[in-house]
């Protein structure tokens, strides 16, 4: 079965159709750069784009960075303040010609679909699976089920959002080696740890491509941490999945 996946980013919004027999791209995936501003206008055009660009005319699974509830957009840290309190679904929907479109948010996304297809597969304990890139995204599960809109991102960490010290952009834009920057999300990590005493903790995003350059190097956390198996690819593959639900 295929359903159509589309990951907003702070950076760039992929999409592609997956094959959810297998939990995997069914197609190469799709990418646009997210327009800056990001502003639902602007984004709900690229969304469009990507879901055009493979002539698709099914529902459709979309991720947002931020909180979304019943399909509506609550917080946009990393995106225009117009997005807070929009319907996005509904947009989205009126923008693909009437197509059935679910929204959530991207890390649940991402969660979701290392939980049934990746890293978390068959773990009942306590997970956590954080995406680090433009922020850090969280998706938060126990017993298997998730807990939504956790945003552990939003932590303070020595004063700091946390997203603004251990994300990818904070590591980019500080200039700082894999070291430097393997240790401030080793404290990151060791903070979320004490709080919730996670079984697992699973790294998604871009970076997950490359753990070899700075797993290795976190100190101080007692949970087995791995990379996300889905890689960048798990927001597109949690889309589908939501969408799939959504229209059973």
């Amino acid at each position: 079965m295929e359903i159509f996946g589309v990951d907003i980013g702070g950076s760039g919004i992929k999409g592609a159709p997956v094959d959810l027999n297998r939990g995997d791209l069914a197609q190469e995936r799709h990418k646009v750069l997210t327009p800056q501003p990001a502003t639902p206008d602007g984004v709900a055009g690229c969304v469009v784009e990507v879901v055009r660009h493979f002539a698709w005319d099914g529902p459709v699974g979309v991720t947002f960075p931020g909180v979304v509830t019943g399909g509506v957009t609550r917080s946009a840290a990393n995106m225009d303040k117009a997005w807070v309190g929009v319907d996005t679904a509904a947009l989205l929907s009126s923008r693909l010609d009437g197509r059935q479109v679910t929204v959530l948010n991207d890390a649940d996304a991402a969660g979701v679909a290392e939980m049934a297809y990746g890293a978390g597969r068959g773990n009942d304990g306590t997970v956590i699976l954080l995406t680090l890139g433009t922020g850090i995204g969280s998706a938060l599960f126990t017993g298997g089920r998730l807990v939504p809109n956790s945003e552990l991102g939003h932590l303070e960490l020595k004063g700091h959002d946390a997203e603004t010290r251990a994300s990818v952009k904070a590591k980019e834009d500080g200039e700082l080696t894999w070291e430097r920057w393997a240790h401030r999300v080793g404290k990151y990590l060791a903070h979320v740890e004490m709080l919730f005493s996670p079984d697992l903790f699973i790294i998604g995003g871009g970076v997950s491509r490359k753990p070899e350059k700075f797993l290795p190097l976190i100190e101080g956390v007692r949970a087995r941490i791995v990379p996300a198996e889905l890689q960048n690819n798990a927001g597109i593959v949690g889309a589908a999945m939501a969408a799939r639900s959504a229209a059973e």
